[in-house]
C-alpha cells in the first residue's frame, strides 16, 4: 500500500494525535496536560505510537499528546480546534474523524453531511496552516469494519467520507494514512471482530496494526 509523503523525525519533537473515540479510547483527561503520560495517553493506537517513538528516540526528548474524545465529529472537532490542537503547537498533527458524523446520523439524526464535512474539514485545515504553518498533517482514513453496530447503509457514505480525507490529504500535501485499506488486508488474516470489537472501536489487536502502519506511513 502507498502512503503519501513521509515526514522526517527531525522535523518533530511535538506530537498530537486528534480525532475521536478511536483517538481518545478511554484516555483520562483530568491528565491531558501531562505529555508521555500512560492515563493521558489512552491504550489505544496513539498510546502505542507514543511508546514506540519515545523508545526509539529517546536523546530527542519528544512530547506527545492524545486529545480525542469520544463521539466527536468533524463540527467538534472544529470548535474545540485552538485549545486542543493550535494552542499546543504540535510539529506533527495527526487527525483521525469521520466515522462519528456517520454513526450520528443513523443513530439519533445528528450526523454531518458530507458537503458539510468537507466543507468544516477544510476550513480546520486552512485554519490550522494559518495559524501552525511548519505544521507536519498526518489524515488518517476513517474506516468500519461489518461487523457489530456497522450495518450495510454505512459503507456507501464511509466510502465517500474516505474520498474526501484522501482528496484532502492530496490537497494539502500532507501524509496519508488509509487504514480502511488496510484493515480491508487484515480481515484476509482474522474475522473483523478479531480488529474491531463492534465494526469501529479497535480491539488490542487492531490498534496494535494501526500504530504500526501509522509510523510506516509517517516513515518515522
Amino acid at each position: 500500500m502507498v502512503c503519501q509523503r513521509a515526514m522526517n523525525i527531525e522535523d518533530c519533537r511535538v506530537f498530537l494525535f486528534q480525532g475521536d473515540s478511536i483517538t481518545d479510547c478511554g484516555r483520562d483527561r483530568s491528565a491531558e496536560a501531562l505529555p508521555n503520560h500512560n492515563q493521558a495517553l489512552g491504550p489505544g493506537y496513539a498510546s502505542k505510537i507514543a511508546g514506540d517513538l519515545l523508545a526509539d528516540y529517546p536523546s530527542r526528548k519528544l512530547t506527545i499528546f492524545n486529545r480525542g474524545i469520544s463521539g466527536n465529529r468533524v463540527v467538534d472537532l472544529y470548535a474545540r480546534w485552538k485549545c486542543d490542537a493550535v494552542n499546543l503547537k504540535p510539529d506533527c498533527l495527526s487527525i483521525l474523524i469521520g466515522v462519528n458524523d456517520t454513526w450520528h446520523e443513523f443513530g439519533s439524526q445528528n450526523g454531518v453531511e458530507l458537503d458539510r464535512y468537507e466543507q468544516v474539514y477544510r476550513m480546520l485545515l486552512q485554519y490550522t496552516l494559518k495559524k501552525l504553518p511548519k505544521v507536519n498533517l498526518v489524515l488518517c482514513e476513517p474506516f468500519v469494519l461489518a461487523t457489530g453496530v456497522v450495518t450495510p447503509e454505512w459503507e456507501v457514505e464511509m466510502a465517500a467520507r474516505r474520498e474526501i480525507v484522501a482528496r484532502l490529504a492530496k490537497e494539502f500535501g500532507t501524509v496519508f494514512v488509509p487504514f480502511q485499506k488496510m484493515f480491508n488486508e487484515a480481515i484476509k488474516e482474522a474475522a473483523p471482530d478479531y480488529w474491531t470489537a463492534d465494526g469501529v472501536h479497535p480491539t488490542p489487536a487492531g490498534n496494535a496494526r494501526m500504530a504500526k502502519f501509522w509510523r510506516e506511513c509517517v516513515g518515522i
